[in-house]
């Protein structure tokens, strides 16, 4: 009777430790859309511009003790581009850039996390404009004040194929674009 006892109540702390374990490796979050920002700057005529997204979502599954398990996918909605100048906005989304009439979305996922001195690097798949490449983004985490992931990233636009007609030219529109983002994360719903 006693080593039944002894024997469950193994099995028991067993249970526990895996179940606290799970609990410290899930780290689920979705970006808080008032807080966090998805921005990129272009050139156009030689001058760098900004801009936004307004209107994007990303989930992170993140912990820097799992970084196997852990994985970061954003969706941005392309009509959402704000740089502050209409024409521009609209010439992006138009079908010689974006078509955002006929892709609306682009779509990152990664593939895989690893640690490195300054941060975390990521190597993942952006598909934009119904072109997917390989896109890494260098990110750091932190859990002080509330769980926040801000990185970079750097693209050539025409990898994507957005630039068509007059804008496949680098003359008008640069090719390389530098993104940036900071996600202010909220436990995943």
């Amino acid at each position: 009777m006693t080593r039944l006892i002894f024997t469950a109540s193994a099995v028991a702390l067993s249970l526990a430790a895996a179940t606290v374990t799970a609990a410290a490796a899930t780290h689920e979050f979705a970006a808080d859309p008032q807080a966090s920002r998805l921005e990129f700057i272009g050139v156009q005529a030689g001058a760098e511009f900004k801009g936004v997204f307004h209107k994007f979502t990303a989930t992170v599954d993140f912990a820097p003790e799992a970084l196997p398990s852990s994985h970061i996918e954003v969706l941005i909605d392309l009509n959402s581009i704000d740089t502050l100048d209409k024409d521009r906005d609209t010439t992006i989304r138009g079908k010689d850039m974006f078509d955002a009439a006929h892709q609306p979305t682009a779509h990152y996922v990664t593939k895989s996390i690893s640690k490195t001195p300054a941060g975390y690097s990521a190597l993942g798949s952006l598909t934009l404009h119904g072109v997917t490449k390989e896109v890494p983004i260098d990110f750091q985490f932190q859990d002080v004040g509330g769980p926040k992931l801000n990185g970079t990233a750097k693209l050539n636009r025409l990898d994507f194929g957005v630039g068509q007609g007059d804008w496949k030219s680098t003359e008008w529109a640069g090719n390389a674009v530098k993104v940036s983002f900071s996600l202010v994360l909220k436990p995943a719903p």
